[in-house]
């Protein structure tokens, strides 16, 4: 494959380990929004829930770093064309789930620190203990929490939509898109 038919491989990793991320995230993140506190508390007991929120938190930093440096990487360097191109519908629409997931897989992170601060709750990032960055106003946290949550069922939406056109292009166009990101070409 030529040089110009994929991203760089830098870019490519940090696709994966963001999607990879992403669907942990996701995964605790909906086990609290569905089960709340009490609930996650009374059936996975003190430790593991303890664990789940500081993982689920790391998750979020981590998140947020790997999408700062996948935005650098992306203006950094040149984007691949499509072989064949895309139509003008496709183009639209890869152009706006790619830009609208961006934009979440930042705001959610920022949503859910600034959430976490305003409710008195400690940003753990692995065992630091980050700078909450906002006073603690409980009201203002709980509709963060809410905001936090709606953008997660955005990032579900989108990500299906992603993964949709993915497999699109492999298995009904056959043509090169998928290898773009792929790890193995």
């Amino acid at each position: 494959m030529h040089e110009l038919d994929h991203y760089i491989y830098p870019h490519r990793v940090l696709h994966w380990l963001v999607a990879g991320g992403v669907l942990l995230a996701l995964a605790s993140g909906f086990t609290f929004g569905t089960l709340g506190y009490a609930r996650t508390l009374e059936l996975f007991g003190n430790t593991l829930t303890n664990l789940l929120y500081t993982s689920h938190k790391t998750l979020g930093i981590t998140l947020l770093l790997l999408m700062t440096l996948r935005i650098i990487t992306r203006l950094a360097f040149v984007v691949p064309d499509h072989d064949p191109p895309l139509n003008a519908f496709e183009r639209i629409v890869s152009t706006s789930v790619h830009h609208l997931l961006y934009l979440a897989l930042i705001i959610m992170p920022l949503l859910g620190w600034a959430a976490t601060a305003t409710g008195g709750y400690p940003i753990e990032f692995f065992h630091w203990h980050l700078p909450g960055l906002i006073d603690e106003r409980p009201a203002l946290s709980s509709q963060l929490y809410v905001w936090h949550g709606r953008v997660g069922w955005a990032i579900v939406v989108l990500a299906a939509l992603h993964v949709a056109g993915a497999l699109f292009h492999w298995r009904i166009k056959h043509d090169t898109v998928t290898k773009r990101m792929s790890l193995f070409d």
